[in-house]
């Protein structure tokens, strides 16, 4: 098969590679269709999302100027249950990489219903079903993107909430806000985003934007390797 990426898969589903980046020259759709083709999701996983790792110098922000963005890259307008699922695996990706405890933001044009539409209704249930399914979980919404990060804001729009004002997981609403914010994010702000890096996926397969740097190549391969490090623990 005259095909990198379903060669590169089909290497890591037989052993021969402990993990695949793709995506410099070619589509998500591409690296993604053999990964969910070849080494299928993993065990208890409901829904394969992305998200990135955005690194800024503004350290008031997140922990020490660095969160999470999801899903940026790959579920298109998730219902209110795959909303829940993306911040609750994203939560455990948090954990996971930054070793410390998530707090999760549901983002939404409203904060805490201050705003009526499909989208916060939306974000609504899904906040709502994430605190049943994952009810240890620091999550809240809907909350707007200055509630979820400035701790004054937080205070005015959601007082009493353990998450505003304090987020380092940033869960969009669809793919959209979440595509066009981690870009402004990235090139006004000069922000470092890694990524979209593929969870729920059986072995490590992560994706690259196509507008990537080397440096993002460099920063996805490392994350992939320490994927496949602790794969092996």
């Amino acid at each position: 098969m005259d095909d990198a990426t379903y060669f590169g898969t089909m290497m890591v589903k037989m052993g021969d590679a402990d993990g695949l980046v793709s995506g410099a020259c070619h589509s998500t759709a591409n690296t993604l269709r053999p990964a969910l083709q070849i080494l299928k999701t993993a065990p208890g996983t409901k829904l394969v999302s992305a998200f990135f790792i955005m690194c800024t110098d503004k350290p008031e922000y997140g922990e020490d100027g660095t969160l999470l963005f999801a899903d940026c890259g790959l579920n298109i307008n998730p219902t209110a249950d795959e909303l829940s699922e993306i911040a609750i695996a994203s939560a455990a990706s948090w954990r996971t990489y930054m070793g410390s405890d998530p707090k999760v933001a549901m983002l939404s044009f409203s904060t805490k219903g201050s705003a009526k539409g499909d989208v916060p209704t939306k974000v609504q249930e899904a906040t709502e079903l994430a605190h049943q399914k994952a009810p240890e979980l620091a999550l809240d919404g809907d909350l707007q993107l200055d509630a979820s990060l400035v701790p004054e804001v937080a205070s005015l729009k959601a007082p009493g909430s353990t998450v505003a004002g304090h987020a380092n997981v940033l869960v969009f609403p669809d793919l959209e806000s979440g595509n066009i914010g981690y870009k402004l994010v990235q090139r006004f702000a000069g922000a470092e985003a890694y990524g979209p890096i593929l969870q729920g996926i059986a072995k490590p397969v992560n994706d690259l934007s196509r507008g990537c740097s080397a440096d993002d190549i460099v920063g996805v391969v490392a994350i992939t390797a320490v994927q496949a490090q602790m794969a092996d623990k």
